[in-house]
């Protein structure tokens, strides 16, 4: 939802022209799917990782205004809360070395980051929720400066006219009620983008749906949020309360909510946009004066911008994304499942493995969605977050099976084969990949080293609050050494 806004306030009138002019928009991405309105050039992949600030007591840093303006370079941007900005690296293609490359990049960018965010007093945190952050954090001033985040926080008490409340299961189960969006900002993410054609569209975002189980199972970087334990990708279900605009009797009613798995496999892209138009009210109806159909008459490609800001308010796990490049229209399935960190590392092995195995997945002969419900996936999905490494799955051919064995005889295979396709070097291939094969094995991820962390911390007689800001501080250290988390020593 990175596009910007220039005011927080929606008369009644400006409600019923926007979904008027969202619904025209539809009707012309409609028309440019049927006539193949849309750039022939080579798959990229892009990627943005959301980061948290911290100062020396490890503590959030509230202070991203100053710390971008130190930075001072435009890869980086504001996002939800002043503690959080995030790092776009701009597309690419992936043959070669290219992820080696980008990996060398991604250290360097974060390098100068962090030097330069110690300068006002903070550093650079890659971690899915950082442990650290109490309420008392989200009181006060506590929102970046920007319309956009004002105006989705007034959006969603207007729709639920009443608190958000947290209701979040696990080992020290979390209930709590909140009159903000706030928590929503634990929540920092990787997100994956691979651009592809229409035609390619479905099969891809279909095998993306397939393995969200399997990458959170894998990546979960996420076990505590306000000093409690809870799941072992907490993100994923924080992530759907603090920003559900539905009452409880809407919620009984069957009233989708804005963070959204899916409804079922798909057979276009435009059934995912024809369904946020038909399930999903507008929360930033602001209009421009593009007028879609004149644009497109006119040999022009237009930017559909109501489309995609109301796409940007439905928050898919896997997203549909038009955008518009040089004048030229493209698609991207915009992958979001997994948290930040735990190092650059890491990261790319999450990468690697997530194209390597969609590319192999998106092209079976036999689809594997054809052969498993659209329901299973999504409880895959659940006993990822909620599971971690403790994760059982259903696959097609395997029926119930833990995930380690399904990625080490199924899907790790199938990811090698999938970059070799794409032209990856044997190099990144044998960087890569191990380190997947290693967390499969040994069952340790970035929720397994948090919370045996934690828990040897208060073996020790550390309190909850010193154990957590201990663990945070060896998980910076390991962070900077990029070294893969499953080689990451739990103190004695």
């Amino acid at each position: 939802m990175g596009d910007e806004i220039t005011t927080h306030t929606f008369s009644r009138e400006e409600r019923q022209r926007y979904r008027e002019k969202v619904r025209r928009c539809l009707d012309v991405f409609e028309g440019m799917l049927s006539t193949h309105h849309f750039a022939d050039a080579p798959s990229r992949s892009g990627l943005e990782i959301e980061l948290n600030l911290v100062d020396a007591e490890y503590q959030p840093a509230m202070r991203n205004a100053q710390v971008l303006a130190e930075i001072a370079d435009p890869a980086f941007q504001t996002e939800l809360a002043r503690y959080n900005i995030e790092l776009n690296v701009p597309p690419a293609e992936l043959p070669g070395d290219a992820m080696l490359d980008l990996e060398r990049r991604l250290r360097q960018h974060l390098d100068v980051a962090d030097e330069r965010a110690q300068r006002r007093g903070a550093s650079i945190a890659m971690i899915g929720i950082l442990p650290t952050l109490r309420p008392e954090h989200l009181t006060g001033n506590w929102m970046s400066a920007n319309p956009r985040y004002q105006a989705l926080e007034e959006a969603v008490f207007a729709a639920r006219r009443e608190n958000l409340d947290l209701d979040i299961s696990g080992p020290e189960p979390l209930r709590m009620a909140t009159g903000t969006i706030a928590p929503e900002s634990a929540c920092t993410s990787v997100q994956l983008h691979l651009q592809v054609s229409p035609g390619d569209f479905a099969a891809h975002w279909n095998a993306a749906q397939l393995l969200a189980g399997p990458q959170l199972a894998l990546g979960a970087n996420s076990p505590f949020l306000f000093g409690k334990q809870l799941w072992a990708e907490t993100r994923t279900e924080l992530f759907l309360q603090a920003t559900d605009t539905r009452s409880p009797e809407l919620r009984n009613q069957g009233v989708r909510p804005p963070v959204f798995f899916g409804e079922g496999w798909i057979t276009s892209i435009f059934d995912l946009f024809e369904e946020n138009v038909r399930y999903f009210p507008a929360l930033l109806p602001e209009c421009t004066d593009e007028d879609p159909e004149a644009e497109l008459a006119a040999g022009r490609t237009p930017r559909l911008q109501e489309l995609r800001l109301h796409n940007g308010t439905v928050y898919r796990w896997n997203r549909p994304v038009y955008d518009v490049v040089d004048g030229e229209a493209h698609l991207r399935v915009e992958n979001r499942v997994l948290p930040a960190g735990p190092t650059v590392v890491d990261v790319l092995a999450n990468a690697a493995f997530y194209y390597g195995a969609l590319e192999m997945l998106a092209r079976e002969e036999r689809p594997p969605w054809t052969r498993i419900s659209f329901a299973a996936a999504h409880d895959n999905f659940t006993a990822g977050a909620r599971d971690g490494v403790e994760a059982q799955m259903y696959w097609p051919g395997y029926g119930e099976v833990p995930w380690d064995e399904l990625v080490l005889r199924h899907l790790l295979p199938l990811a090698a084969e999938g970059l070799a396709r794409r032209g990856v070097s044997q190099h990144v291939i044998d960087r890569y990949l191990p380190i997947i094969e290693a967390r499969c094995k040994l069952r340790r991820n970035g929720a397994w080293w948090q919370t045996q962390t934690v828990a040897a911390l208060e073996q020790r007689g550390a309190s909850r609050t010193d154990a957590l800001t201990q663990m945070l501080q060896h998980y910076l250290a390991g962070m900077h050494s990029n070294e893969p988390v499953h080689t990451w020593d739990v103190p004695a």
